[in-house]
């Protein structure tokens, strides 16, 4: 009959305690990161836990603790270097203050959202930092902040929830490229966004605020430039490379094409670099362009493209530290930090051109 090998037998807290000589409860308040003990007792523990290779039941300790050391991300499109990037900011200031990171994708879907909000509330994380797919059903985030958990917003703010919140300067920042484009003497300037959506009608129908307020700096630029209907050249819809590439090629298609276009993300100025590309027309001579995110892409193509530089990592590891000082005890009222952005020009911008158009 064949023998089974025994199971290797987990250490335990009593075993690191006895290694280190205190007392149970002192052990656990070392391994667990509360209570206080003296200095030299903790290093004691900490090297007692490290020479037996103790392996902490995370269940156990925060059933002990009431405390799970992990905080729950939920963004828009992790597939987005925009997002990837802001992610790790996250987790380094996490990790530096002794915390995991569960991380979700909403896929910018309001249901999908409140799916990951409502798995990693199961998951008892300690506090959750979300991008706001839109501003219209924030019925979840307004039980998690009413519960007492704390909830940070990242990217994206909503002004009737009183938590704390990292943005850019979306409004500003849309101006200062409009405006580049504008006195360049651009007149027929195009604005593409991710939002879903078919035909832009006014900012009423837009429910992501930071889209919203890209469009409004978009169109009062326009406004001021005496630009007649520039709400015609804003384009919704491109949610994907794919969606993106279509947008891009019906707007490049028609008899009234744009001379100008701002782009809301690299993902998306990517395929309209592609498009502009297959269609024999040129970046700067016969379209110029401008995007938001300075992705590594833009600084190589051939010209390189002008960009909206986000501080994409500060703004997320200045969201964890907001959640981090709550979840530490930390009482205030909510923060709203706006940071600012740099415009890096480039080669993309030049005058309308005259060919045909």
């Amino acid at each position: 009959m064949k023998k089974t090998a025994p199971k290797t037998q987990s250490i335990t807290v009593s075993d690191v305690a006895r290694a280190a000589k205190v007392s149970k409860a002192t052990a656990a308040r070392v391994l667990g990161g509360y209570g206080v003990v003296s200095d030299m007792i903790r290093a004691d523990v900490l090297a007692a836990a490290k020479i037996l290779d103790y392996r902490p039941n995370e269940l156990a300790r925060s059933m002990t603790t009431g405390r799970s050391g992990i905080i729950g991300v939920v963004v828009g499109d992790i597939e987005n270097p925009f997002f990837s990037l802001a992610v790790r900011g996250i987790s380094d200031a996490a990790r530096a203050a002794g915390f995991n990171v569960i991380l979700a994708n909403s896929g910018e879907r309001i249901e999908d959202e409140k799916t990951a909000v409502r798995i990693l509330i199961g998951k008892r994380v300690d506090g959750l930092i979300v991008t706001p797919s839109e501003s219209r059903d924030i019925s979840h985030l307004r039980d998690i902040h009413r519960s007492g958990r704390p909830l940070a917003l990242l990217d994206r703010g909503l002004p009737d929830l009183g938590v704390d919140t990292v943005t850019i300067d979306d409004r500003g920042s849309a101006m200062r490229a409009t405006r580049i484009l504008a006195d360049a003497g651009h007149r027929n300037i195009a604005y593409v966004t991710a939002v879903e959506g078919h035909e832009y009608r006014d900012l009423a129908q837009i429910y992501t605020s930071s889209v919203r307020e890209r469009i409004d700096g978009f169109l009062t630029v326009c406004r001021d430039a005496g630009i007649e209907r520039p709400e015609r050249y804003v384009r919704l819809g491109a949610t994907s490379p794919v969606e993106a590439g279509r947008v891009a090629d019906k707007l490049l298609s028609g008899p009234d094409r744009p001379t100008a276009i701002l782009a809301s993300d690299s993902v998306i100025a990517l395929e309209i670099f592609r498009v502009i590309r297959q269609r024999g027309l040129r970046v700067s001579e016969d379209i110029s362009l401008i995007t938001f995110h300075n992705a590594d892409w833009t600084s190589v193509t051939t010209p390189p493209i002008t960009v909206i530089d986000q501080p994409v990592y500060a703004l997320g590891k200045s969201v964890a530290d907001l959640l981090i000082r709550r979840l530490k005890g930390e009482t205030r009222s909510p923060e709203r930090l706006i940071l600012p952005t740099t415009i890096i020009e480039r080669g993309s911008v030049g005058p309308p051109s005259n060919r045909g158009w």
